[in-house]
């Protein structure tokens, strides 16, 4: 516990980025990766992985954006305390889009159908 584990499979339809940025996202939300915990830096993960920095870049950017990791400059990244994040982000993007469809002249109906789906499709089942 406590520290990045990745594997990468280099002949997945999955691009790296987001091999990375999931296997992290996943290992902050069991608890594997503990709150406050630092992340190696882009150079060394991607070294370690075999990746482009900028691969490696790009997945912390997004883990960022989904409240996953906190970058603090020169201090490094850190894993944020996801789990109320991830709610709140959530609830804001559910409220853009239900927003979204009101002005588009989306029945309620129809607006709720679309996210099912959408999240059939996400969630694969």
């Amino acid at each position: 516990m406590g520290r990045v584990q990745l594997t990468i499979d280099h002949t997945a339809a999955t691009p790296p980025y987001e091999q990375v940025r999931a296997q992290i996202a996943e290992q902050a939300r069991s608890g594997a990766l503990p709150v406050g915990l630092k992340l190696p830096t882009v150079r060394a993960l991607a070294e370690e992985l075999g990746l482009a920095a900028n691969t490696v870049a790009r997945a912390y950017r997004e883990l960022e954006a989904d409240g996953v990791v906190e970058t603090h400059g020169r201090r490094g990244t850190t894993v944020a305390a996801a789990g109320d994040s991830a709610h709140r982000f959530a609830a804001a993007a559910a409220a853009e889009y239900a927003e979204r469809a009101l002005r588009l002249g989306v029945s309620r109906d129809e607006a709720l159908a679309a996210v099912s789906t959408a999240v059939q499709v996400a969630y694969g089942s």
